[in-house]
């Protein structure tokens, strides 16, 4: 009993075709879909920015690290050079309390 229930919509479905030719979305799915596409486009711009913006970012972050590194070992370089004509850290050679001065 069942299947001839499923037979005889099944039928029933066929006879009531509609016809393609006249079911369109009309104004209102056209509107629908132009302000679809302009939020997808707002969206993808707005995405670009974000993506350049963080490039950008992550490309200073990178040029200060290496600035800061350069610093750095030429400051090392500067104190060696330095290391080697004093006595003490801070101290030149001859100012010394046991020297005197004059």
């Amino acid at each position: 009993m069942p299947f001839s229930a499923v037979a005889v919509l099944l039928v029933r479905t066929a006879e009531e075709e509609f016809d393609p030719d006249s079911v369109t979305p009309g104004p209102l799915g056209f509107i629908a879909i132009f302000v679809l596409m302009i939020a997808v486009i707002l969206l993808a711009l707005d995405m670009v920015r974000r993506i350049r913006r963080t490039n950008y970012r992550a490309e200073i972050r990178e040029r200060l690290e290496a600035e800061q590194l350069a610093a750095e070992a030429e400051a090392a370089a500067n104190a060696g050079e330095q290391g080697e004509a004093t006595d003490a850290p801070g101290e030149t050679p001859g100012d010394g309390p046991d020297e005197p001065r004059g």
